[in-house]
């Protein structure tokens, strides 16, 4: 059974950035994974595109024989797609068991109301993929209430749009403290409640918002994303190791990938620590790590980085040492199943010695 993510999101949000960063990382702990482009106004892939929408629709074409605009003509060519689902399901059988990352156009209609990106998934899901369907915001969001409030709107209407196993992340995370101190730490932010709280700040930020009126509508858009209580936020630094263990952790319990079939007896180091949950970060670790104590900790991470450039060349032994040592480390981090194993001669020799104290 294939699984997928769909990465959704409006347009700036990092969604080339993350289909690149995570292919990369996929490929360091063993899954085998491939990207598909379905954005017809990306012509410029930073990753390697498997199955590209471009080689069945354009957007230049579109605008140039439709007379259409930059959206429109985005709308048009997944509509193109809709009915010519079949040439992606050739393309994505011939990926075989590959896992899928889709690359979604930026426009915010298609994931709140046009329906044909989501007849799309529905296909796909129709072919056997578990999939999860990942909207990603830039962080800056969170700057301002009013546009924080709007995320959430935009969040919860793709959710119900989508109708999928659904996860919401913050991006740029990394970037979070150079726009200044937020009024709330970042679990409020990410766990989305007491949203009242906000009323005080939305009224600083424009006098305008100081008026009945739109106090009292900013009072009903609060209450009607807390009576919901669908959504909530991931966050994710691209460049990040951690980050992005963490990220993928959440999306495989979302997507039953952590539920599915053991990987094989030769996993690496990293594959054990996907499986046994292992890295990942909470909140407030989030908090620390780029808000808190960020200076501190990219100091120490330049001096690392300092370290293995000016170290010398490793030899084939100390390489073998090193991943043994990594994988010592990680052996203790790794629950005791209950079951240890005995070698054949060492069961045979035991055997003998109690034998022997017995007076057999």
């Amino acid at each position: 059974m294939p699984f997928a993510q769909l990465v959704i999101g409006p347009p700036g949000s990092g969604k080339s950035t993350y289909c690149d960063g995570m292919h990369q990382f996929m490929s360091a702990i063993g899954r085998k994974c491939s990207v598909v482009n379905l954005d017809p106004a990306n012509d410029r892939t930073s990753y390697p595109c498997a199955l590209d929408v471009r080689d069945l629709v354009t957007l230049e074409q579109i605008m140039s024989e439709e007379e259409l605009g930059p959206n429109g003509g985005v709308l048009y060519a997944l509509e193109e797609l809709e009915h010519n689902i079949g040439w992606l399901e050739q393309g994505l059988e011939k990926l075989g068991e590959d896992y899928v990352l889709f690359d979604c156009p930026g426009q915010v209609e298609l994931y709140t109301h046009h329906t044909s990106l989501r007849n799309v998934f529905f296909r796909i899901q129709k072919l056997g993929y578990r999939l999860v369907a990942l909207h990603l915001t830039d962080s800056y969001a969170l700057t301002l209430p009013s546009l924080y409030i709007s995320t959430l709107l935009l969040s919860l209407r793709a959710m119900l749009q989508m109708d999928l196993p659904h996860l919401n992340v913050l991006t740029k995370i990394d970037k979070i403290a150079s726009y200044g101190p937020l009024p709330f730490d970042l679990e409020f932010y990410t766990e989305a409640q007491d949203l009242s709280d906000l009323l005080p700040h939305l009224a600083q930020e424009n006098p305008m918002m100081q008026h009945p009126k739109f106090q009292g509508l900013n009072t009903a858009v609060i209450e009607l994303v807390e009576d919901f209580g669908l959504v909530g936020f991931e966050t994710l630094a691209v460049e990040d190791k951690k980050s992005m263990m963490s990220l993928l952790q959440s999306i495989d319990r979302a997507g039953g990938y952590a539920f599915g079939g053991a990987e094989g007896a030769n996993d690496t180091v990293w594959q054990v620590a996907m499986r046994e949950g292992m890295g990942t970060m909470n909140i407030r670790d989030v908090q620390e790590r780029w808000i808190d104590r960020k200076e501190e900790f990219d100091e120490i991470e330049r001096r690392e980085m300092e370290e293995a450039r000016t170290g010398e060349t490793p030899s084939l032994t100390s390489d073998a040492g090193d991943e043994d040592s990594d994988i010592e480390e990680m052996n203790r981090h790794i629950p005791d199943s209950g079951i240890k194993m005995v070698r054949q001669g060492e069961s045979v020799q035991g055997s003998v010695q109690n034998q022997a104290s017995n007076g057999l």
